[in-house]
């Protein structure tokens, strides 16, 4: 019986996930946050990758709620 507890201790010490295993994430993360944060808070006028004002109504709420001006 203490054999098993003794093995199930090794087995849970390790980490789950290395940092090399989460760094794809981490950057797949990152770019999606740099985007949300583009449109969010720069996509009109000269900056504007999309013609129109199509994003800026789509996200004109939450670009107050982040505190980015628009008006």
């Amino acid at each position: 019986m203490s054999e098993v507890l003794a093995e199930q201790r090794a087995v849970a010490a390790g980490p789950l996930v290395t940092p090399r295993e989460l760094l794809p994430y981490a950057i797949f993360a990152g770019v999606l946050l740099s985007m949300l944060i583009f449109f969010a808070g720069a996509e009109e006028g000269a900056a504007a990758l999309v013609g129109g004002g199509a994003v800026h109504e789509l996200v004109h709420d939450g670009r107050h709620l982040l505190g980015f001006p628009c008006h």
